[in-house]
Formats: structure tokens, sequence, C-alpha cells
């Protein structure tokens, strides 16, 4: 069966490029089509794969930002299809459901969430001005994107919140498999200097929904405690004295902070977050926000906590009385977030799928 996966771009170091990565794994030799890819930007993982770009790869702006092509990213995935497939997997938040595919080929999404900036808009667009400027494209933008969910034959949701909102937005079903842990455990470390085991960490990219003042306002009211930011800052964000912003790390740096953190601290609104299960892979527990995806990646009292509100207050008297967990069950909790078990998930869904197709399956 020749399967080909659609990713919407391949510009940066996040949570659904990591599960475009296990996606490549479960599916040995499929190649990969995506709108624009830099490959200093994303994951190093995607230079032994085999990926094929669209017309807006041509554009040094788009490669560094593909949200400064906005008005064009979906006439661009109109242009962009697979010639030679039994099925495609799209991994997409947005776009990578509308590449084209041939006559009897199977569409799978792999739905990392329905696009934010149309469904919603208040996280990815925070200002009035922003919603009320933007208002006509994202009229046009909505109707592109119901046709092309319509065309998907599977939706794969990664949480059960996602699945909620897959069948409020496209009226569709969804089978829910969990993205995999996939940074490799046992790989080297490396230390980041200046630092001491036993902070708090936070990882996530500088989006305003990832909450990420309020974690470090709610370390710093500790007294005592060091908060390490991994990820982008958000533009004017000012450096605390008990908060180090670390930027973009490597692989090495982040999983000696995910094995030395005291836990791992988020207050975002994640449609699965896969940080929670990385840390806990390593032994580590988390505090994480009562809401989104963390109510399916986190086993309250075994793996970690929850933290009732993204405010300070509230992380602050969550870490007070976050009990010592046992770091033993916390890695047998990420144990059942495996590559073993997605890859085998995932195939079985693209059985299902191609065989409701009938496109016969090769020897």
């Amino acid at each position: 069966m020749r399967t080909v996966i659609a990713h919407d771009y391949l510009t940066q170091r996040g949570g659904a490029e990591r599960v475009a990565l296990a996606l490549g794994d479960a599916f040995p030799g499929a190649p990969f089509v995506t709108s624009v890819y830099e490959p200093e930007l994303s994951f190093p993982g995607f230079r032994d794969r085999e990926i094929a770009t669209g017309p807006l790869q041509r554009w040094p702006l788009v490669r560094k930002d593909p949200r400064a092509a906005l008005p064009f990213l979906a006439q661009a995935w109109d242009r962009t299809s697979v010639a030679d497939a039994d099925v495609v997997v799209a991994s997409t938040s947005g776009w990578a459901h509308g590449v084209g595919v041939p006559d009897g080929c199977a569409l799978v999404a792999y739905c990392h969430n329905p696009a934010r900036w149309l469904y919603q808009t208040e996280d990815y667009l925070p200002r009035a001005w922003q919603r009320a400027l933007t208002a006509p494209l994202r009229a046009r933008l909505e109707s592109w994107d119901r046709r092309a969910a319509s065309r998907v034959d599977t939706y794969v949701a990664n949480s059960s919140s996602v699945a909620a909102r897959i069948e409020r937005v496209y009226d569709r079903p969804a089978t829910i498999v969990h993205p995999p842990v996939s940074i490799d455990v046992d790989g080297p470390q490396d230390p980041v200097e200046g630092l001491e085991p036993g902070f708090f960490l936070t990882v996530g990219r500088g989006r305003g929904y990832k909450n990420v003042r309020a974690v470090i306002d709610g370390v710093g009211l500790l007294g005592d405690a060091t908060l390490a930011v991994v990820g982008s800052a958000p533009s004017g964000e000012q450096e605390d004295a008990h908060a180090r912003w670390l930027g973009v790390v490597s692989d090495a740096q982040l999983r000696w902070l995910y094995a030395n953190a005291r836990a791992l601290v988020a207050v975002s609104y994640e449609d699965f977050g896969l940080t929670p299960i990385e840390a806990n892979a390593f032994g580590t527990p988390v505090a994480v926000l009562r809401a989104g995806g963390y109510l399916d990646s986190t086993d309250e009292g075994v793996s970690g906590v929850f933290i009732e509100a993204p405010e300070a207050s509230a992380v602050a008297a969550t870490l007070r009385t976050m009990p010592d967990l046992d770091r033993d069950a916390v890695r047998r909790h990420a144990g059942r977030f495996s590559q073993a078990s997605f890859a085998q998930r995932m195939r079985e869904v693209v059985a299902d799928t191609v065989g409701d197709r009938t496109v016969p399956l090769a020897a």
C-alpha cells in the first residue's frame, strides 16, 4: 500500500511536527508533502525523509514564518497534490487536509485541532481589532476549510477534546489516537549551564493561549523556586529574576531539562499537549491545567496533579501542596503512549479506511 504523509508546514519544532515524524515511522518509506520546509527550523529527523514542497517554498519569509502567507496558504494547498498513492495521511491543524489526492485514494486526517484561527479566534487573535481586520479573510478560509474537510474519509483526533471540536465544527465523528512519546529517553543529555537540578520547567512557544506568564508569576510567588522556560519569548516579554528564558533548545538539552526538573508546569489550553508525557517518560511529574488534552494525558495522583485555573495564584497553590509522586509509576504511565502503540493504531485506522474504499492492499 503506497502511503503519503501531508503536513501543514515543516518550519518549527512543535508537538505536531513530532507527531508527523511518528507517522513517518509508522509508515516506513512514506514520502512527505508540505507547503514549506526549512530544515534549520524543524527537527533534524526530517532531513532523512523524502519531502516535496509547494509553490510557497521559494519565498524565504514564508519559510521563516508561514503565518506571513495566511491569505495564500489555501490556494497553495489547492495547487499541491499527490500523484500516486493508495492513502494520504494528513497531519493537519488547518491546511494539509486540503491536499489533492488521485481518484480512488483514501484521505485520513490526523487532526491536531480544527483551524484555531477560524474556530478559536480569541486564542489565536486576542485583540478585537485583529479579529475585525481579518473577518473577511476568515470567512473565505472557513468556506475553503469546510470543503476540504468534506473530502476526508476518516478523521482521527489526538484527544477527547479535539474529537468533540471536530464533531462540533465538521459534524464528523473522529477516532481518538493519542500521540506518542517521541523523544529518545536514552539519548545523550547536555546540561544547561548555570541551572541546578530541582527547578520547575515549562515548555511551549510564546503564544497567548500558552499562558506562560501565569506560570512565571505563580512560581515567583513561591519565593525561592527557579523556573526554566523553553520556547521563544513573546514580544516585549521581560525576564524575571527567578525565571530563565532558554529559547529553542537541542533535544540533548531538553532531555536533561526533563530528567532534572522537579516538575513540568503548564496552564495552556492544549489540544493534547505532548510535553507532560515527555516529562513523564523521564519520571518527572507534572502540574497542568485541568482542561483540554491534559485530561487525556495526565493520571491525577499518579503522573501529576491538576491546576484549577490559568492564574498565578492557582499555580502557586498547587505547587505548594504538590505531593512527591513515585517516579517509577510516572514512567510506567508514560509507557501507555508508546510509538509502537501509536503506529499499530494508525495502521489499523488506515487499513479500515482503505478497506472501506476497496483499494487493494499491497502484498
